[in-house]
């Protein structure tokens, strides 16, 4: 029975990167999730197993990442053509080529500090007897994210610690709050704005030596600001956003091309009480 190869395409998927656009009082983000798909000239690598033709999916993402870096930070439609035009200008086997790029939207909060609203949760849990109430609200999923004021240094190091010490870092977390009211009267409205607006005033305005030290900060600014909770449990994945290395490419990448990450993630949990 005679087969034809009728279609093919191939490219990678899912390319993620973080442009930080540096200004003089502030910077800008924009957070990208590229795919980029070729069509072309192709057959010999699927009937003969001849690679000549085949740019490597990996060379697709370093190219992603490099074009970044002299984007504007502006319009996406402006950076999926410029990627158009270069593969199709470098590869002439290569009959078509399809960008697909989504933008994650972030909310400035200040000059450095951004959320994503959207996914934000509030929550709430009632236990409940005949003679009493416990009322434990919160929040989940509040993400957010800064381009400065946040390091990581002086930490153990063993024969496994490949981590590199960093005065300035991305601090992105999708922060989950949990705290217990005083009794059930409490007007719970307000002093559910008031500890959110207290965990977001410590992320902005203070600097971050760690996660930890963060989490605990943000504990401390809602049991001071309402009065209220009695206790408040935090937990911060560490969303890492990782320096890509431009050096291969003969660039430098001063804190402004990154490639965020999910999974795996730090966790850091912390739990405080009124005495």
């Amino acid at each position: 029975m005679p087969i034809t190869l009728i279609a093919n395409n191939y490219g990678k998927s899912r390319v993620r990167v973080l442009k930080v656009t540096h200004h003089h009082a502030s910077h800008d983000i924009a957070e990208l999730t590229v795919n980029v798909q070729f069509e072309g000239d192709f057959d010999a690598v699927h009937l003969s197993g001849d690679n000549s033709a085949v740019l490597p999916t990996d060379t697709m993402k370093n190219t992603v990442n490099v074009l970044a870096k002299a984007w504007s930070g502006e319009q996406i439609e402006d950076f999926a053509t410029q990627l158009a035009q270069h593969f199709l200008a470098n590869n002439s086997q290569v009959r078509a080529v399809r960008i697909e790029i989504a933008q994650t939207e972030w909310t400035r909060m200040a000059q450095h500090a951004f959320t994503r609203g959207s996914d934000e949760r509030r929550t709430t849990r009632i236990a409940a007897t005949r003679t009493a109430v416990e009322i434990e609200s919160g929040v989940e999923n509040l993400i957010v994210l800064k381009t400065a004021g946040s390091a990581f240094e002086g930490y153990k190091k063993d024969r496994y610690t490949t981590l590199k010490e960093t005065t300035d870092r991305v601090f992105a977390t999708a922060i989950k709050a949990t705290w217990t009211y005083r009794n059930p009267q409490v007007a719970f409205g307000p002093c559910w704005q008031q500890a959110r607006a207290a965990i977001l005033k410590t992320f902005i305005e203070r600097d971050s030596p760690s996660v930890q030290h963060t989490a605990y900060a943000m504990g401390e600014a809602v049991l001071k600001a309402v009065e209220d909770i009695t206790g408040i449990r935090l937990s911060l994945p560490n969303k890492h956003c990782l320096l890509i290395d431009m050096a291969p490419f003969g660039l430098d990448n001063p804190n402004e091309i990154f490639v965020p990450t999910d999974e795996p993630h730090g966790l850091i949990e912390v739990s405080l009480q009124r005495r």
